[in-house]
């Protein structure tokens, strides 16, 4: 009889997945060293298939079989289930046929039918709900056919109303930002005209441009089941997140060059856990693509690729921007793995890959018009688990409470509102806070009076999540983008003069004391000057330093650590604060000339 060989499973075997075993070598092969010559009574090949051993943290689970398990050991089932659900924040993917170590060994159907339902059982006795994501056929060592199933359990957290993933929408102009959000939020498809994306601009002349100057949200809904819920089901806000246990919010950012710095706001203030580059496949890398793609770098901000317009050009044409796009994403100053998504195999494990590792950038070609492989992306976005540890939660809602104000509003019969994310600590309806800093560094009391999140009432805010908080009568004019509401007990500080470590990124001419440059530290966007470079008279494109900044308008609540990025022009810079020179309110008004 002919040797058969095995053939792996699609889009499992990873380059990079690594087998349990002293000298294993890819995450399909068998281990080094322990080769067998031959074959086995079935004429099957000794090269069994491998997934990455299952590691004890995390959301991802391996079974090799749940068949009529005992009630202590069903119990102890359902305790481990709620543990990789709050590992995952709310989601686990459980992977039934595979043993501990990785190995792909699969179930015959009754077994898996009987080890779905005692997985059904422990879903429903923790309050959870389960879907199948993909099965697959392995035909290793066994003349019957024998599956693995990959299966999603879902569970929004008691203290939550619905899973909350920020993806921040970045792009050149005309790219089809605006029209694809559209599509995804309506339901309804581009007409090739950019009907679509009308209902997401907020003001006259970006009707009439086409062009978005401002920063808007937009949400897409998905129920415990993975189905897809926005307008088209629902006619209000409040109705989608009452119908979703997971919630992804769009952060549309502009295209256009001239409006580079709300984009830049929009990623440093609004904390996005991912963010997607759109790129159009009849322009390719063109515009500020390049220059958003740095941005979503130097801010460490994870990201994926779509290709649009893929109607308006041949095959060829898309190819070659995937090519361009491949080519980009594996320059030394990207380092980044491309992988193109054709099917919902790939779209899955490009979710599981893109959170399990920062370098794994998914690239989708899709059309707003046709309609064309844009599922695809709704399977990628329904899959992808939240990017932040669970622990690093818990740490963030120990501390005290931090408020970032991004927006400012007047309500007619509500009042002041700002809106803007929980740094840290928890936020609850009457809290009392206090709001600064003012122009002369003062901290003011205020009470927090109602809390919406995505349109809807909210009693408690947690860390990480963002929301509009109404201040009742409190003076609008008193407020400003770049303030922070916090904790009395925390006694903040603020600074004129701070000290950050920099790199250069770009500078035509020399950098020297004295220069003035836009600075962006989280929600803070203000103009500060050059007041010392250390250890050096200028710097040059590349170069690293440490530099005192200076701000020349008002006061600001710095943290260090904070990440840090400047521009003026074309020049460019990143860094991070490493020293705060803390002042009072009196000095603050000396400072600046009060």
């Amino acid at each position: 009889r002919c040797l058969r060989l095995l053939k792996p499973a699609p889009g499992r075997c990873q380059p990079g997945n690594k087998a349990r075993g002293a000298g294993s070598s890819s995450g399909c092969g068998g281990p080094k060293g322990k080769k067998k010559n031959g074959r086995n009574r079935g004429g099957k090949a000794n090269n069994p298939p491998y997934l990455p051993p299952e590691a004890e943290d995390g959301n991802i689970e391996y079974k090799l079989k749940l068949v009529n398990p005992s009630q202590y050991r069903f119990e102890h089932l359902v305790t481990q289930m709620k543990w990789r659900l709050q590992e995952g924040r709310g989601e686990a993917v459980y992977q039934i046929g595979v043993e501990d170590n990785g190995l792909l060994v699969g179930l015959a159907e009754e077994e898996m039918r009987a080890s779905l339902k005692t997985l059904h059982r422990m879903a429903e006795k923790v309050g959870a709900d389960i879907t199948v994501l993909r099965e697959r056929e392995v035909d290793y060592d066994s003349d019957l056919p024998r599956k693995i199933t990959e299966v999603l359990v879902r569970k929004v957290p008691d203290n939550q109303q619905f899973l909350d993933l920020r993806v921040a929408v970045l792009g050149n102009v005309d790219s089809g930002k605006s029209t694809l959000l559209g599509v995804l939020t309506q339901g309804e498809l581009d007409n090739g005209r950019g009907r679509a994306r009308l209902n997401l601009f907020r003001h006259l002349h970006e009707i009439q441009s086409g062009r978005t100057s401002s920063i808007s949200f937009e949400i897409l809904g998905f129920n415990s089941k993975g189905e897809v819920v926005n307008y088209s089901d629902s006619r209000t806000a409040e109705e989608i997140c009452e119908s979703s246990s997971k919630m992804i919010t769009f952060i549309d950012l502009a295209g256009h060059h001239k409006y580079l710095h709300t984009t830049i706001f929009g990623l440093t203030s609004y904390c996005p856990d991912c963010a997607l580059l759109l790129v159009s496949a009849n322009t390719g890398i063109a515009g500020t693509t390049r220059e958003h793609l740095g941005l979503a770098l130097a801010l460490k901000v994870p990201f994926f690729i779509v290709v649009s317009k893929i109607d308006l050009c041949a095959k060829t044409t898309v190819e070659r921007t995937v090519r361009q796009l491949e080519r980009v994403l594996k320059q030394p100053g990207c380092h980044k793995v491309p992988m193109l998504v054709t099917s919902e195999d790939d779209a899955v494990t490009a979710a599981q890959q893109f959170a399990q590792s920062p370098n794994v950038t998914p690239i989708f070609t899709l059309s707003s018009v046709s309609g064309e492989s844009l599922d695809l992306l709704k399977v990628f976005l329904n899959i992808l688990p939240p990017l932040t540890n669970s622990k690093e939660q818990e740490e963030l809602m120990q501390q005290l409470t931090e408020f970032q104000v991004d927006e400012i509003y007047t309500v007619p019969e509500v009042g002041t509102v700002v809106g803007g994310t929980l740094s840290s600590g928890i936020c609850r309806e009457g809290d009392q806070l206090v709001v600064g800093p003012t122009d002369d560094g003062c901290f003011l009391e205020l009470r927090v009076c109602s809390i919406q999140r995505n349109r809807s009432a909210c009693r408690v805010l947690r860390a990480g999540q963002a929301a509009t908080l109404a201040l009742g009568d409190f003076d609008r004019a008193l407020l400003r983008k770049g303030m922070v509401m916090v904790s009395p007990e925390m006694n903040p500080t603020i600074c004129s003069v701070f000290e950050a470590e920099i790199v250069l990124l770009f500078h035509a001419t020399t950098f020297r004391r004295g220069f003035q440059v836009t600075v962006h530290v989280g929600n803070v966007r203000q103009t500060a000057v050059v007041e010392k470079i250390h250890a050096k008279d200028k710097l040059r494109t590349g170069e690293k330093a440490v530099v005192r900044f200076r701000f020349l308008k008002h006061p600001e609540y710095l943290k260090v650590g904070a990440k840090l990025l400047f521009r003026e022009g074309v020049t460019k810079g990143i860094g991070h604060v490493t020293d705060v020179q803390a002042i009072t309110a009196g000095e603050a008004q000396a400072n600046m000339g009060f």
